[in-house]
């Protein structure tokens, strides 16, 4: 019996000893020349106004989007003519493009004349505009009369910036 236990132990100790993990002798392959895809970056936004925006529009306009009436008055001048001509340009280069015209009025008259007064104003603007082949589908008009003042006081200066048509786009 204690042969028994001897070959039992024996082979035991071989069994376990040839179980014993070794690390690999393999050798990993040399790398290869491999061509990785760049990660595609995302093209820029870019943050400049989109046409047809207002801040393009005040921007192309650069202060040629606001004319301006004398008292009482609401003819086109000569002066007018020439930063309504920008504005259809635009409008006729921006298809897409959609405008109201503001009419203004100074602190002066009643609210009631000065609402018509603006009313007046809008009017003549778009309609000039028309007449530079806009279509009028695309342009609207509204009147604030002394509602919405450019200039506070009650004076000449404020008075002159105050009585004036602004052309704003309407934004989609």
């Amino acid at each position: 019996m204690n042969r028994l236990i001897i070959a039992v132990t024996l082979s035991s100790a071989l069994a376990l000893g040839a179980c014993k993990k070794e690390p690999p002798v393999v050798t990993p392959d040399a790398p290869q020349d491999t061509v990785t895809q760049p990660t595609p970056t995302p093209a820029p936004t870019s943050t400049a106004p989109q046409p047809g925006s207002q801040s393009h529009f005040s921007s192309a306009m650069a202060g040629a989007d606001t004319i301006y009436f004398d008292t009482d008055r609401y003819n086109i001048d000569n002066e007018d003519m020439i930063a309504l001509r920008r504005q259809a340009e635009y409008l006729l280069q921006y298809t897409g493009a959609r405008a109201t015209v503001e009419g203004h009025a100074d602190e002066r008259g009643t609210r009631d004349y000065n609402l018509a007064l603006g009313e007046r104003r809008a009017n003549a603007a778009k309609n000039y505009l028309v007449s530079l082949g806009v279509p009028e589908s695309r342009l609207r008009t509204v009147s604030y009369g002394e509602e919405r003042p450019v200039a506070t006081g009650s004076n000449e200066q404020a008075w002159a910036r105050n009585r004036r048509a602004v052309t704003v786009m309407i934004e989609r």
